[in-house]
């Protein structure tokens, strides 16, 4: 079940995308019958918890395995996926739907992944896979740029991964295994943690790595609704919440991940509250919901962080389809375009309000029981980060409800022209609005106890910021610009400042030695070889060929002189024999 599961959509990628624009024709049929046969066979999954293992290295297979917490994400991802598919039928041809299987399959390994080594294939393959994405249309200008960003600054916090598996193996964690680290000696420990929560701030785009989840607009809608919902975005969470018990073995891990969670829902709710671009504002809520999840795993509210997980993957694969729906039928994302766009448009009007109240934490939708869940862990560490955790829901509250308000608005100049939206787009919109509505209250059973207080004051703190959110929209209509929060707080900037430029300057100096010092000396060591040559051509060559003319004259010479006692007569002979042993007697005698 388990080889199904991650085989079929690994071939079926493959295929399509070896096929080319030969199976353009045929990829859409193969991509939803595959991405159905997954959801299939995760649910399968999720019921039996099939575990498989292979031999890899010596000491550490390739493990994978379903369990209570993969078991959602193994569900979720192919549901997702479906509906993303759905969408995309008679857009995009066999390249995206061969990706988009790979980059689902990346991630389902990435999620059942026992030990380090599958993890880190499944890691880098999803990485792969993203840039790919983003940069789709890549011949469109600044399209594999952006991807290009997306994937260094993923790729540079990456390497603390690698990291973590180095300590982890020297720390004697042979098989890699990651119920292993959380024993790992004092020490070690800590690298790995440290290592973990580095490719996990990155991979989530978490504070200072947002920036790169602003970049990541760039690739196509269905990309973005993938990319933000189920998988890479959602993959570090799921890594801290998976690696929730070395989080708590290494205490200042879980303390750092709760404050970095809580400084990035913070920071990037502000940054949504003002963007002009429907997309760029989903972008940064992913950030600031995400932080969320990474809060909760420092708090270990595994079960609060997994459903709220859940819960935020059906909400914004829901809104990042609506914001491509009106893409398409509009031509615009921005939000002075977007005005009236949910009049126009019923369908998907509808489902994106249900998406944006369920961001916005309004009860009874998923979001605000998930939300509550993992702040109820939190109250009981910090006290502080709760107050902070309820100033991020009210950010929350803020920017939906804005999104929202200017979606229902009057257009500001006279009702658009209606382009028709298909079913293909609409279709897939509606189960994803129902996962967006319910799934907090089926996750109900498995969260912890929740107490009415924290709910109905949630709920308030909510509600309040998301009318205060559309009476703004009503009265002053779009917010004034921001050059620092419009901008992403311009992390790209100071990342460039920090990072590329010492990098570059490093680079450039290091190819100045390469030149003046390597290179020199080589082309030093060429030219002394070259005049020791044309001095052994000039001087040494002419001696010894002088040398070796001479010794074959005298070889000659001798040989003319051997030949003159052979004169074939036999009393010479005879004298000559005769003068040689007198010779031999004279030297007898001699010595």
């Amino acid at each position: 079940m388990l080889w199904l599961l991650v085989g079929v959509p690994l071939v079926a990628g493959a295929a399509l995308l070896l096929g080319g624009r030969r199976a353009d024709r045929a990829a859409a049929p193969a991509g939803l019958a595959v991405s159905a046969l997954l959801l299939g066979l995760a649910i399968t999954a999720a019921l039996t918890r099939p575990a498989i293992s292979a031999e890899f290295l010596d000491g550490m297979p390739f493990a994978l395995r379903v369990d209570g917490l993969s078991a959602a994400l193994v569900v979720l991802v192919p549901s997702v996926l479906l509906a993303v598919l759905a969408f995309s039928v008679g857009e995009l041809g066999a390249r995206f739907f061969g990706l988009m299987l790979l980059f689902a399959d990346a991630m389902l390994v990435t999620v059942t992944a026992t030990g380090l080594v599958p993890l880190l294939l499944g890691w880098e393959v999803m990485g792969a896979a993203s840039y790919a994405l983003i940069g789709f249309h890549w011949a469109e200008p600044g399209r594999a740029r952006a991807g290009t960003i997306a994937f260094l600054a993923t790729r540079g916090a990456d390497l603390g991964l690698y990291v973590a598996a180095g300590a982890a193996l020297a720390g004697g964690a042979g098989a890699l295994g990651l119920h292993q680290l959380a024993q790992l000696p004092d020490g070690w420990r800590d690298v790995v943690a440290a290592g973990v929560l580095l490719a996990a701030f990155g991979k989530s785009a978490q504070l200072p790595f947002s920036f790169w989840l602003s970049r990541a607009m760039a690739g196509p809608s269905p990309v973005s609704a993938m990319l933000h919902s189920a998988t890479m975005v959602a993959a570090g969470a799921y890594l801290l919440l998976r690696l929730e018990p070395l989080l708590g073995a290494t205490p200042w891990a879980g303390w750092l991940a709760m404050w970095a969670g809580v400084a990035t829902a913070l920071a990037l709710g502000a940054v949504a509250v003002v963007q002009r671009d429907l997309k760029q504002l989903l972008a940064a809520s992913t950030c600031a919901q995400v932080g969320f999840m990474v809060l909760a795993a420092g708090a270990g509210a595994v079960a609060g962080g997994t459903a709220q997980l859940v819960a935020h993957a059906a909400t914004k694969s829901l809104l990042f389809l609506c914001a491509g729906a009106w893409l398409a039928a509009l031509g615009t994302q921005s939000f002075p375009g977007l005005r009236g766009a949910a009049r126009r448009h019923p369908v998907v009007g509808v489902t994106f309000a249900v998406g944006a109240l369920s961001l916005a934490g309004l009860p009874p939708l998923s979001i605000w029981l998930a939300k509550d869940a993992l702040l109820a862990e939190v109250l009981h560490r910090s006290v502080p980060l709760y107050l902070l955790g309820l100033a991020a829901t009210a950010l929350s509250a803020a920017y939906a409800g804005r999104a929202l308000t200017l979606a229902l608005s009057a257009p500001a100049h006279g009702d658009a022209q209606r382009v028709a939206i298909g079913p293909w787009r609409w279709a897939p919109l509606l189960p994803l609005a129902a996962g967006a509505a319910a799934l907090g209250l089926l996750a109900l059973p498995w969260l912890p106890p929740l107490k009415w207080p924290e709910l109905l004051a949630s709920a308030l703190v909510a509600a309040a910021a998301a009318t205060a959110a559309a009476a703004l929209v009503h009265v002053r209509g779009e917010v004034a610009e921001q050059d620092v929060l419009s901008g992403w707080l311009r992390l790209e900037q100071a990342a460039r400042l920090a990072v590329v430029r010492p990098l570059d300057a490093m680079a450039s100096a290091c190819a100045r030695f390469d030149e003046r010092v390597v290179d020199g000396g080589v082309r030093l060591s060429a030219a002394v070889a070259t005049a020791a040559a044309r001095l052994a051509g000039n001087r040494l060559e002419w001696s010894v060929d002088g040398a070796v003319r001479g010794v074959a004259r005298g070889a000659r010479a001798m040989g003319r002189l051997a030949r003159r006692p052979q004169t074939g007569q036999l009393h010479q002979y005879y004298a000559q024999a005769v003068v040689a042993l007198a010779l031999l007697a004279l030297l007898l005698v001699i010595l």
